[in-house]
């Protein structure tokens, strides 16, 4: 059920896009917005329910396999999209994107990643699946399980690979570098799953983890809005 769920989330993402790319190429602004919504979405409410399986034996394999498997899909289906604030800093950064469809889009990832979470409670409540069974009574299921100081160094190291591998990889052939990223997420996660969830996308974290910023909204903050983001910086300040 939750496997047909998230490839139900991945269908409908791929047909709002194209209607999007048809109808509205004119309105480049309001293409833009809905565009990073649709995807930004079906990377949170995916992850949403990819993090209800991490228990699943064998562990952690069913976890990481899968891990693996929807990273490569969605970097099949999302061609285009960051689905990432840190990763709409750099073509802010190079002059490649105006300050206004920056802004445009993060504002966008962050509807999506609320809309993503609002949406995945509904689906919760419905208890369709095992796994959804009390998952909406975890309040803030914290994956911060070292000191907050731990927890921000993992985080902007993380970041700092993964930014670092993606510049080092748009040489690559495309249809490699997908499941070269993949990889490298899986690794990320793997490392340092068990620490802080390895998540180093802010719009992520808020849409998986949101009562916990509500809760611990400085410590949380650091370690996965301003760490990532730093991360960004460090990276396109050497390059």
């Amino acid at each position: 059920s939750s496997l047909l769920l998230m490839f139900g989330v991945v269908v409908t993402v791929g047909l709002c896009r194209r209607l999007a790319r048809r109808r509205l190429r004119s309105r480049p602004l309001l293409f833009a917005f809905l565009v990073e919504t649709f995807s930004t979405f079906q990377i949170c409410a995916c992850t949403n329910e990819l993090s209800l399986l991490g228990n699943v034996e064998p562990q952690p394999h069913t976890a990481l396999t899968l891990t693996y498997g929807f990273t490569v899909l969605h970097g099949l289906t999302l061609a285009g999209s960051t689905c990432n604030p840190c990763g709409t800093l750099q073509p802010m950064w190079g002059g490649g994107t105006s300050l206004r469809i920056g802004a445009l889009k993060i504002a966008a990832q962050f509807v999506a990643a609320v809309l993503a979470r609002v949406f995945m409670h509904f689906v919760w409540s419905l208890e369709m699946a095992e796994p959804h069974l009390g998952a909406l009574s975890q309040g803030c299921s914290s994956p911060v399980q070292t000191t907050e100081m731990q927890a921000f160094c993992i985080e902007l190291l993380f970041s700092v690979v993964f930014q670092l591998a993606v510049l080092r990889a748009e040489s690559v052939n495309p249809k490699y570098r997908v499941h070269l990223i993949a990889l490298l997420i899986t690794m990320l996660v793997y490392a340092g799953g068990n620490l802080t969830g390895a998540i180093f996308n802010p719009a992520l974290a808020f849409s998986l983890h949101a009562d916990c910023f509500y809760d611990k909204f400085l410590s949380y903050s650091l370690v996965y809005w301003i760490a990532p983001c730093l991360g960004k910086f460090l990276i396109l300040y050497v390059f």
